[in-house]
């Protein structure tokens, strides 16, 4: 599985960013996905996560209310629709899917990451 990120930039305080993460390869293994990011100095931690269906999700509470994930199965994006933009939420964003390998095996696959900078 190969995921790639697109839609990073530089924004003002307040406004608006849509992240998209397309999967390609053995994309019929992937189950949950999620979206981490790591500023620097800092470690990685999650944003949002969403299962296979997207019928659930999961935010940490430093966005809830900001962000909004989702994913279109039919063409193997996610995205993360980031609104309220705050200067601490600069970082370097990452797409990770969880991928079925067997029954009881899974593999984590990783973007190579999409940088996010709001400015104050």
């Amino acid at each position: 599985v190969q995921l790639v990120e697109s839609g990073g930039g530089l924004v003002q305080a307040g406004g608006s960013l849509r992240l998209s993460c397309a999967a390609s390869g053995s994309t019929f293994s992937i189950n949950a996905m999620g979206w981490y990011r790591q500023a620097p100095g800092k470690q990685r931690e999650l944003v949002a996560a969403i299962t296979s269906g997207g019928g659930s999700t999961n935010y940490a509470d430093s966005v809830k209310g900001r962000f909004t994930i989702s994913r279109d199965n039919a063409k193997n994006t996610m995205y993360l629709q980031m609104n309220s933009l705050k200067p601490e939420d600069t970082a370097v964003y990452y797409c990770n899917a969880v991928g079925l390998i067997t029954i009881a095996t899974t593999k984590n696959y990783w973007g190579q990451g999409t940088q996010v900078t709001v400015s104050s």
